[in-house]
């Protein structure tokens, strides 16, 4: 790349910042705008970048002026009138989406991607930690913190890329892998979409991208046009015979299971997976089936023993099944699920997890739009818990619609059900009677997870 600088518009978001530390390690100069200061920024102002949090031009640093050496890189997040953005668009600087520098990035490497509306952080993690344990080496672009890498880019040796295929604003269409795992097309982003059914033709194009003699491995019961007939395509399930599955499952203690796992070519045995919950074994077979299609394109052996090292050893995601407590008395988890499948499955999982025990959901809905279109079946999927606490809409990059809160959902809710504002969370839960406790939401409300669990450890203390 020939700019020696690059600046970042919303420099904090979990995929930008990957973008950034990357930039940061080929030792160019990286700085940036976000709107709030968060741990992430925080890092990367350690590790070298530049970041301010007011849009301002004058806070730009000199260097990151001259469109001759500035290379600006946005977010779809960030609104185009933003002063700072109007400012490298009036000037004349070269712009790319994320996802295009992503798409760069991707070039000459082999790519292992992972789409899907839910499930495809754990997943390319998962890709990830396999391929270092397989090969030694790879990278990856991952769209939460791996506990195993210590964040979400892995820099390593070797032409494999594991990369969070993103289906927000079509920025997967970007990419042109090699192996590409599909976990779900469901029905999300719909103020980009417009219909499900235009979820679905996205996801088919991404298909189609997937370079000649490639691998697709899409979930069984994912119903999507599939037409590209240089590819292979394979089905992978929890527990569903077909091409890659989970079989002879069994629950240990603390909701983790071993289980063994059903490939084309044999069968693997004696599997523990290092994170809890029956959605990480579905995640797991997906991730496998990757490494798989990647060992057979090199015409390399898959160690079974390998895989069985890297699957008990895998510590999970932040905020993906990310436990605070996990005792007898008393559990607290927090997660990212945002979309009602996503708490269907988590809760679902718990259920099996923790049986005969009171599950309480902390909610706290992301977007206006998003809550609009599917706020019916969030109240489905929360009637799976004993009781609910939601929290006013996140709105991240929307203005408020009319007629559109929290009040929706909590009307539909079959459980009991209350609204409080997040800065009373943690108090409110302190005074209920607790037992299962799980906070779900893609916006701040991660903020309250140590207060909750500081609380709740008082409570079980006393």
């Amino acid at each position: 790349m020939k700019f020696e600088n690059v600046y970042f518009l919303g420099i904090g978001g979990i995929g930008m910042s990957a973008l950034a530390r990357y930039f940061l390690h080929e030792g160019r100069r990286v700085a940036g705008y976000d709107r709030t200061p968060s741990s992430l920024t925080e890092a990367l102002e350690t590790e070298g970048a530049s970041v301010h949090y007011e849009d301002d031009v004058r806070r730009i640093p000199a260097p990151f002026l001259d469109p001759a050496t500035t290379i600006v890189v946005y977010t779809p997040a960030v609104p185009h009138d933003l002063g700072e953005f109007v400012y490298f668009r009036e000037q004349g600087f070269t712009i790319e989406k994320r996802s295009q520098m992503l798409g760069h990035l991707a070039e000459g490497k082999y790519v292992m991607a992972v789409a899907g509306t839910h499930g495809k952080t754990t997943t390319t993690t998962l890709v990830a930690w396999l391929n270092r344990a397989l090969t030694g080496g790879g990278s990856a672009f991952l769209g939460g913190l791996s506990k195993n890498f210590g964040g979400n880019l892995v820099l390593g040796d070797g032409p494999r890329l594991a990369v969070e295929a993103d289906e927000f604003d079509r920025s997967f269409l970007r990419l042109y892998p090699d192996v590409a795992v599909v976990t779900s097309a469901d029905a999300d982003h719909l103020d980009i979409y417009g219909t499900h059914e235009a979820v679905k033709e996205a996801f088919s194009q991404f298909v189609r991208q997937i370079r000649p003699g490639g691998s697709l491995i899409i979930k069984q019961g994912v119903e999507i046009t599939l037409d590209n007939p240089r590819i292979t395509v394979y089905r992978y399930a929890y527990d569903t015979p077909c091409d890659f599955y989970a079989r002879n499952i069994r629950l240990g203690e603390g909701g983790h299971y071993r289980f063994e796992l059903v490939t084309p070519s044999g069968v693997i045995g004696e599997l523990t997976l290092g994170v809890p919950g029956w959605v990480n074994i579905e995640n797991a077979v997906a991730a496998v089936a990757s490494v798989w299609c990647a060992a057979k394109a090199e015409g390399t052996e898959l160690s079974e023993e390998r895989i069985r090292e890297a699957l008990a050893s895998f510590t999970g995601v932040k905020r993906r099944f990310d436990f605070y407590i996990n005792t007898p008395q008393q559990v607290y988890m927090d997660d990212y699920a945002h979309h009602p499948r996503e708490l269907a499955a988590t809760l679902t999982s718990v259920r099996r997890m923790f049986p005969g025990r009171r599950i309480t959901a902390l909610f706290q809905p992301h977007l206006y739009t998003r809550t609009r279109d599917l706020y019916r079946e969030f109240a489905e999927a929360l009637s799976l818990a004993d009781e609910v606490v939601l929290l006013p809409i996140y709105p991240a990059r929307e203005e408020p619609i009319e007629g559109v809160g929290p009040e929706l959902i909590a009307g539909l809710v079959r459980v009991p059900c209350r609204i409080v504002p997040r800065e009373q969370l943690a108090g409110t839960v302190a005074e209920m009677p607790t037992d299962v406790v799980i906070s779900f939401g893609a916006g701040n409300i991660d903020a309250c997870c140590g207060a909750i669990a500081e609380r709740l450890r008082a409570k079980c203390r006393s």
